[in-house]
């Protein structure tokens, strides 16, 4: 009996940083958004997080990391070389504005995911 081949499996990581990668400059994603699009549900956010502060430096030229925020549109970024005070220069740098309390309007600035996701 012939044994049936299965799809080879892209990991969770892998997935997340590929989607990271489609979003737009001028535009923000929530971790949560990201983990929603991949697995349908928003409970893989911090595995986003994860995936994203386990870039290297040259892998953080590439993928736009810095377009990654918290549900409530602020910065939540911690790690050494993916720096809050870098992270918020380049969204500066892409015309992404902060307001008062530090938050990105996601309604304004907000990415839904890639055209024909849903």
């Amino acid at each position: 009996m012939m044994q049936e081949e299965k799809p080879e499996t892209i990991p969770f990581f892998k997935q997340a940083i590929e989607m990271v990668k489609c979003i737009p400059a001028g535009e923000v994603t929530t971790y949560g958004q990201i983990s929603l699009l991949l697995s349908g549900t928003v409970r893989g956010a911090r595995a986003v997080g994860y995936a994203l502060a386990a870039l290297s430096e040259e892998e953080g030229k590439v993928v736009p990391w810095w377009r990654v925020v918290n549900v409530r549109g602020r910065i939540s970024n911690s790690n050494s070389h993916h720096g809050a005070t870098r992270q918020r220069a380049l969204l500066e740098d892409e015309g992404i504005e902060f307001g008062p309390d530090e938050c990105i309007d996601l309604a304004r600035y907000g990415w839904d995911g890639p055209e024909g996701h849903f």
